[in-house]
């Protein structure tokens, strides 16, 4: 049941669009003078054909405020400051999955021609084999990094301190970047210099299985198509900056090295692998706002992701969310004692939106089946009482084995 991913560029005819008889729908990633400005998902038939009428309706109907607001911009014409654009390093941490690094890789080969700042670096982590390191040997412009202790947040970490450029930008090994990704992040990096992180817009790489399908039916990565400078405070969100998750994804972010380092890197007791595969990127996100800085994002800053294809994958994907989002906070409320009360509400928040969540999908009002929300709520009851310290304890372990 693949939808079909298509480009529309609204300032050129638009196309007539045709589904194979395989194809039971369509997902739009509207652009405007090239720039991505929308993203429109709908179930339709398979063979129907949508004339450029119907297209035309369709975006006007999803995306008029989206075009109004670039249409503006266009016009207005708002100077941005044009200073020299800092070294730039970009991450990739890795393990054991050399055919979607190379399919990385191969999105930024073209970037590394136009800009001499820019420095590759793979972090190859705990790998079983040596076949992620033979792909890079063949790649000149690519540098190799082997961080052998196990875990996302301990190659995170060794990317920081291999890192040259005074920009880090971190990407998984599942993305691939659009043509704009690298304008994206100098956009962001130019209108706001002052910021000290930078998240971006992730999109579907591919709309092929049902897995696929209802993880982006969902919402997927999406954050939207706004610009968003986040601060110390956030009108209208009490609980900010608690709940982390709507600043970015950490497979699309990017980071002032030197203010990395300041607060101490990333907490390695998080996105640690198999057992704690989340969190690292929420806490990341929320001591950036904590120690006084600015988070961007920035949707012309923009990836692609491959989902996982396989159902049972996405459900383990959902409990994981659960499990590394309740350690982030539970880790926030042992160590920031300023925050408890929002961290309390925001518990309770979580534990009401998961119930009402899972009551509408047993009602046949949701995307997701049950099994998939109950999944997450599971992983939430495991993060609150005590993973954090449990991983503690692991970490420590996995040190000292190391040492």
């Amino acid at each position: 049941m693949p939808y079909k991913i298509q480009e529309i560029e609204v300032t050129e005819t638009l196309p007539t669009v045709s589904l194979s008889p395989d194809e039971t729908g369509i997902a739009l990633i509207v652009r405007h003078k090239d720039k991505p400005i929308g993203f429109i998902m709908q179930a339709l038939p398979a063979k129907m054909v949508l004339d450029r009428e119907e297209i035309g309706q369709l975006i006007a109907k999803e995306i008029s405020n989206q075009l109004i607001q670039e249409y503006l911009q266009t016009d207005l014409n708002f100077d941005v400051n044009q200073t020299s654009f800092p070294s730039v390093t970009i991450a990739i941490c890795t393990k054991d999955r050399p055919e979607n690094l190379a399919r990385c890789l191969q999105s930024l080969q073209e970037l590394v021609k136009q800009y001499s700042q820019l420095e590759i670096l793979v972090i190859d982590n705990a790998p079983s084999d040596d076949r992620t390191q033979k792909l890079v040997d063949s790649l000149p412009w690519v540098r190799y990094v082997r961080e052998p202790k196990p875990g996302l947040d301990f190659a995170r970490n060794q990317a920081l301190q291999s890192a040259t450029g005074e920009i880090l930008a971190f990407l998984d090994d599942d993305v691939v970047v659009d043509r704009r990704w690298f304008k994206g992040l100098m956009t962001a990096w130019q209108e706001n210099p002052d910021a000290a992180a930078f998240t971006g817009l992730v999109l579907p790489y591919e709309l092929e299985t049902e897995a696929q399908i209802l993880f982006e039916q969902r919402g997927g990565f999406r954050r939207g198509f706004q610009k968003i400078r986040y601060g110390q405070i956030l009108l209208g969100n009490p609980l900010h900056p608690c709940g982390a998750g709507i600043f970015g994804a950490g497979c699309n972010m990017a980071f002032r090295r030197e203010i990395l380092l300041k607060i101490g890197g990333f907490d390695e007791a998080l996105d640690t692998g198999a057992p704690l595969p989340g969190g690292g990127d929420l806490d990341i996100f929320y001591r950036v706002i904590r120690a006084g800085y600015t988070l961007v994002y920035e949707p012309e800053y923009l990836v692609f992701h491959q989902h996982r294809r396989e159902y049972e994958k996405l459900s383990r994907q959902y409990w994981s969310w659960g499990l590394g989002f309740m350690a982030f906070v539970m880790k926030a409320y042992q160590t920031d004692p300023a925050q408890r009360s929002n961290l309390r509400h925001l518990i309770l928040w979580w534990i009401y939106d998961q119930l009402k969540q899972l009551r509408d999908s047993w009602r046949g009002r949701h995307v997701l089946p049950p099994k998939m929300i109950l999944a997450e709520i599971w992983g939430g009851v495991m993060g609150f009482f005590g993973e954090y310290s449990r991983s503690l304890k692991r970490i420590e372990t996995i040190r000292r084995q190391f040492s």
